[in-house]
């Protein structure tokens, strides 16, 4: 069946210029057609958008869905005064590994129903609060029935009393074999309290050697060499990127790896924001997404990250709008998605609103009015 979606007030495609009285034509779950609404083909079905804008689906990057428990009073400490360190991170851990296969899957399942009926289309989901062989597994597992954008994060933290460099031999050996059958991505959190640099590297490394695609949490809570390390061994992307020197600027903006910024995580963390501008004015190319979590970014929203990104990033709402569509899906190594270009996978989202310049213009509004997923009609 062909659909028709015409009256589009405003088409944002990042395949050419915005377009006034637009439509656009669904085909086997793809884009087949894009222009003028005078001049829209017939079809099977027709939607009528009314004027409404149409963007693309939001390419979310960055989440860690597969947890359980609650870190509510954690937040509550934090607006009170005290620092982040990522130490909650165990806290999760042990809910987690508690947890039952149901439990976990329950919860992703919220989890991800929320970020779609906020327009996220495409979700990358992490491990990474098992921190023991079985549990990274079953959480891969369970992530990759929702998302085939899965990410082995087995090197989250170090367990309370483990090790670091024993734990990261664990991570690069026995829980890497149990975990790699069901991830495309393998991640590390490069930074003080976590794993350093040379941890980094060897995680890194060995998750290349068993076929996974790098990318990397760098430079979030400190400067370091995480970012350096990403585009030394080609990561796909670097996230967080919140304290970056001009040499970690320039690596990225002369590398294919994109800078993934989670504002979410310097709003619940009270912490500076990252300098979008910088990166965007040295040629790098920047994403935006939730890092859903427990802990620091307990979001699924990207309109309101694409809001924070304007506000207290000094992005423009165009390029906001684009790092969260099209910056996603490069962070993912995509181009079948992010855009809404002839041949793109069908991933539409309708606003209630005439322009994509609502979506910072009017913060916390749910202005989500439909969603295609492949060109099905699933909001």
């Amino acid at each position: 069946m062909s659909l028709l979606i015409t009256n589009i007030g405003e088409l944002t495609t990042h395949a050419g210029p915005v377009l006034s009285d637009a439509a656009l034509v669904v085909e086997k779950g793809r884009v087949a057609w894009v222009g003028a609404a005078a001049h829209a083909p017939a079809t099977d079905e027709v939607i009528d958008a009314a004027g409404r804008a149409v963007i693309p689906g939001f390419v979310d990057s960055h989440a860690h869905l597969v947890f359980a428990g609650d870190r509510a009073a954690e937040f509550a400490a934090r607006m009170a005064g005290a620092p982040y360190t990522g130490g909650g991170i165990r806290t999760t851990v042990a809910a987690t590994r508690a947890a039952s296969d149901e439990e976990l899957r329950a919860n992703v399942a919220r989890l991800s129903r929320e970020m779609l009926r906020q327009g996220s289309t495409t979700i990358e989901i992490k491990s990474g609060y098992g921190l023991d062989v079985p549990t990274e597994a079953r959480s891969l597992r369970i992530a990759g029935e929702f998302t085939p954008e899965t990410t082995y994060l087995g090197a989250h933290v170090v367990p309370a009393g483990c090790d670091p460099d024993a734990y990261t031999r664990l991570v690069c050996d026995e829980m890497l074999a149990a975990a790699a059958p069901h991830a495309r991505w393998v991640d590390v959190f490069c930074e003080r309290g976590a794993f350093d640099e040379e941890q980094s590297r060897a995680v890194l490394t060995a998750g290349i050697n068993a076929g996974l695609l790098p990318r990397i949490h760098a430079n979030q809570l400190s400067a370091g060499g995480g970012v350096r390390l990403a585009v030394e061994l080609g990561a796909a992307s670097a996230d967080h990127c919140t304290h970056l020197d001009p040499a970690d600027i320039d690596a990225l903006a002369s590398s294919s790896t994109v800078a993934t910024l989670l504002p979410g995580a310097e709003f619940s963390t009270r912490s500076p924001y990252p300098d979008a501008r910088a990166l965007i004015d040295a040629g790098a190319t920047v994403a935006l997404a939730t890092d859903c979590n427990p802990g620091s970014s307990y979001t699924s929203s990207m309109p309101f990250c694409l809001a924070l990104a304007v506000r207290e990033m000094r992005m423009t709402p165009a390029e906001a709008l684009w790092s969260a569509t099209a910056g996603g899906a490069a962070a993912l190594r995509r181009d079948d998605i992010g855009h809404l270009g002839v041949g793109a996978r069908a991933d539409v989202v309708m606003l209630d609103a005439p322009s994509y310049l609502h979506l910072a213009y009017r913060p916390g509004v749910p202005l989500v009015k439909s969603v295609l997923l492949n060109g099905e009609l699933v909001k």
